[in-house]
C-alpha cells in the first residue's frame, strides 16, 4: 500500500492536515528521516510528513506550495548522486549536507560521541596511530562503493548493490577496501555485467580524482556497515562483538543532537528560509 502512495496523495494529506494545523510542514522521505527531524521540531507547532519517495516529496511540495499557495511547507531529501552530478535543488526543497543523512550524520561529532560509548579508547588510539583518523577510514573505504554506483546507474550497467557482504572486501583489522574484490562481490550477485571489471576499477580511480569531498561519494549504508565490522573486530568494547548494522545506525542517530544538527548547511539554509517566510522550524531558532 506504502509504494501505491503517489505525490497527489502525500499532496491531499497535507493540505487536509491544514484544517486542524496552521504551522509549517515538514515532508520528508522516510521514517528513520522522520525521527531524526522529530529531535529537533516542537511537535505541537511542526508538523512531518512522511512521502515515502525521493519524488514524491518533490512533487508533493511542488504540488501544495505552488500550485495551492501553501506557504509553509518545505521538503527535505537526499542528496544522492544529484551533487555528483552537479544538480541542485531550490527552496522549499533542501538537500541533505552530503549523500544521504547517514552520511550527513557520520561526518558530524555524533560519530566521536558514538565512538566514546562503544569503543575503548586505547584501541582507538593504536588504529589511528596506524591508519589515521576513523572518519576519515571510513569516508576512504565508502566512497569507492559510492561512485561504483554512480557509474552503474549513470552508464546503464545495472549493477545489483544490496545485501552485500562487507567482510568479503573490508579488512577486518585495518578497515581498507580492496576494489577488485568489491568489484567482484558485486559482480557476483548481479545478471547484467556489461563491461569488465579492470574497466570498472579504472572508472573508480578516474572519478575519485575529481571528488573534492569523498563524503559526497559516502553511502551512509555503507559507512554504518564498515564502522560496524571496526566497532566488532577493531576498537569496540567487549559487547560490540554481536553488534548488528542497525543498532550502530540507530546509536547514530540518537548521537546526533540539536548542536550538531546546528552546525549543517541544511538546518543553516532551512533557518534563514523559513525566517524570510515568516515561520520557525526548528526548536532553537
Amino acid at each position: 500500500m506504502i509504494n501505491d502512495l503517489t505525490s497527489f496523495d502525500i499532496a491531499n494529506t497535507v493540505s487536509m492536515l491544514r484544517s486542524s494545523h496552521k504551522g509549517p510542514i515538514v515532508v520528508v522521505e522516510g521514517v528513520t528521516d522522520s525521527r531524526l527531524f522529530g529531535k529537533f521540531i516542537d511537535r505541537d507547532d511542526v508538523k512531518i510528513i512522511i512521502a515515502h519517495s525521493k519524488d514524491n516529496v518533490r512533487r508533493s511540495v511542488a504540488e501544495v506550495w505552488g500550485k495551492r499557495n501553501d506557504k509553509k511547507v518545505i521538503g527535505i531529501v537526499d542528496a544522492d548522486i544529484d551533487r555528483l552530478l552537479g544538480m541542485t535543488v531550490n527552496p522549499p526543497i533542501f538537500f541533505s549536507d552530503k549523500r544521504d543523512l547517514e552520511a550527513m550524520m557520520m561526518s558530524s561529532g555524533a560519530l566521536d560521541d558514538l565512538l566514546a560509548e562503544y569503543s575503548e579508547p586505547e584501541q582507538i588510539e593504536k588504529f589511528e596511530e596506524k591508519y589515521g583518523s576513523i572518519r576519515e577510514v571510513i569516508a576512504r573505504s565508502s566512497y569507492p562503493i559510492g561512485l561504483l554506483m554512480f557509474i552503474s546507474m549513470t552508464e546503464g550497467i545495472g549493477l545489483y548493490f544490496k545485501d552485500m557482504d562487507y567482510s568479503y572486501f573490508i579488512n577486518k583489522k585495518t578497515l581498507a577496501i580492496d576494489i577488485m574484490k568489491m568489484i567482484n562481490s558485486v559482480f557476483a550477485q548481479s545478471v547484467n555485467k556489461s563491461i569488465g571489471k579492470k574497466d570498472l576499477a579504472d572508472k573508480i580511480f578516474e572519478r575519485e580524482e575529481l571528488l573534492d569531498d569523498p563524503w559526497i561519494a559516502v553511502r551512509g549504508h555503507d559507512a554504518v556497515a564498515i564502522l560496524t565490522i571496526g566497532l566488532q573486530n577493531a576498537f569496540g568494547s567487549y559487547n560490540c562483538l554481536g553488534i548488528k548494522d542497525g543498532q550502530v545506525s540507530g546509536a547514530l542517530r540518537l548521537a546526533f543532537g540539536l548542536d550538531y544538527f546546528e552546525d549543517t548547511d541544511l538546518y543553516k539554509d532551512t533557518v534563514k528560509w523559513s525566517a524570510r517566510n515568516g515561520f520557525v522550524l526548528w526548536i532553537n531558532q
